[in-house]
């Protein structure tokens, strides 16, 4: 069996002309519409002027913190007492050294001498102090963070695991110059959804898995059972009369950018959200069939198909109590909220906020459950139809492997 890294020329080398045909018939078609829907919605920055209020960020290191007694004051029912009074030294990136409030209320920072904080500057601030402390400077811990995990793939996946750290950056690329802006250009938010995770699907698959058959299978599983996705999440928050506004975050949105669609916006969420496990699920699938018709040339379509199918369920298994656990995750704060106020269960499950995080991993959920037999279904039928092809004479491809005589797409 020749030795090839599935990528590039060398991969289209190493492809029959039928072999290439069939990827070209999936690839082809899938770059063209993605191309054309991200021109057709492609941001064009008009409606994004920043809007901070007057508030300026600067950032500074805290030089000293003074501790004092909080005055006593009558303050309005159910307001809290301040519980941390006195000043903290500052001085800005500027050289300038200021002095300010300790930071007070709930999740207000905690500072001490040395700490690197982010302030906002507002000019002829009612409280009389024109710098506030608002956070902690987290850069360099972020980015220590960051290359760790990133020497822990390099050294583990070697070139797979540089290959999967560009795909990551393909992503926040993606998102931040096509999918954020188009949204708040005011362009649907579900288009702009589905176009940029069929823009990321395609980049970031065949950048880490290489340029395979194998790949193009899980290439179209994943399309497929995006848009099974997409349609699924319209049409249940329709039918749960979801709107998208349900929190303070999407509230603040909804008020200050009123030509977002809210509503899309959340269907967006949920289809971005989806695309990180689907992929997962249509490459495991797409090389669960490969393996098994290389170990054993016999199958048939129904052989590879239940079997694959045998690993898809143990996986979905695995990976829908795992969605459902992340959703749960994020939304404990608020199921805590409303446990104190003695809600009940039935409302609490019903109310808009738990409602749109049942849709998210419901409807997650039926798209991994979609993917599984699609891509399956279409890896199966591709392998036979290459145990079906006529052998061609090749010194350096065994003619008892029927899907490696298209390729050999091994790391």
């Amino acid at each position: 069996m020749p030795h090839t890294h599935g990528e590039g020329r060398d991969a289209l080398r190493s492809m029959t002309p039928r072999a290439r045909r069939l990827l070209l018939l999936v690839l082809v078609p899938a770059v063209v519409l993605t191309a054309i829907g991200m021109a057709l919605l492609w941001p064009t920055g008009a409606d994004r002027a920043a809007d901070s209020g007057g508030a300026t960020e600067v950032d500074g290191r805290v030089v000293a913190v003074q501790p004092a007694a909080c005055p006593e004051a009558e303050l309005p029912e159910g307001t809290p007492a301040p519980t941390e009074c006195g000043t903290v030294q500052v001085r800005l990136d500027d050289g300038k050294t200021i002095e300010t409030d300790i930071p007070s209320g709930p999740g207000a920072v905690t500072v001490e001498p040395g700490d690197d904080v982010v302030l906002l500057y507002l000019e002829e601030s009612f409280t009389g102090n024109d710098y506030s402390i608002a956070d902690h400077q987290r850069g360099k811990q972020l980015w220590l963070l960051g290359a760790a995990v990133a020497l822990a793939v390099i050294a583990f996946g070697r070139w797979r695991g540089l290959r999967a750290l560009a795909g990551l950056a393909v992503t926040f690329a993606v998102l931040l110059i096509f999918v954020v802006p188009a949204i708040l250009d005011g362009r649907q938010p579900l288009l702009v959804a589905v176009v940029g995770a069929a823009a990321i699907m395609l980049i970031v698959l065949y950048l880490t898995h290489g340029l395979t058959l194998t790949t193009t299978v899980a290439v179209a599983g994943t399309l497929i059972a995006l848009t099974v996705t997409a349609l699924l999440s319209a049409l249940f928050t329709s039918l749960v009369h979801l709107t998208g506004v349900a929190d303070d975050t999407t509230t603040f949105l909804s008020v200050s950018r009123s030509g977002v669609d809210m509503r899309g916006l959340l269907l967006a969420g949920i289809v971005i959200g989806a695309l990180g496990v689907l992929d997962d699920v249509t490459v495991t699938q797409a090389e669960t069939v490969r393996e098994l018709s290389v170990a054993n040339p016999g199958y048939g379509f129904r052989e590879l198909y239940a079997g694959a199918t045998r690993v898809g369920r143990a996986h979905i298994a695995s990976v829908v109590n795992t969605i459902v656990l992340a959703y749960a995750g994020a939304s404990l704060p608020l199921m805590l909220l409303f446990a104190v106020g003695g809600t009940p269960v039935t409302r609490l499950l019903t109310g808009q906020p738990i409602a749109e995080e049942l849709v998210r991993s419901g409807v997650g959920t039926l798209g991994l459950i979609a993917a599984v037999p699609i891509t399956t279904a279409l890896a199966a039928w591709l392998a036979v139809r290459t145990a079906a092809a006529p052998a061609r004479p090749a010194r350096h491809r065994p003619a008892q492997q029927p899907w490696t005589a298209f390729i050999d797409d091994s790391p």
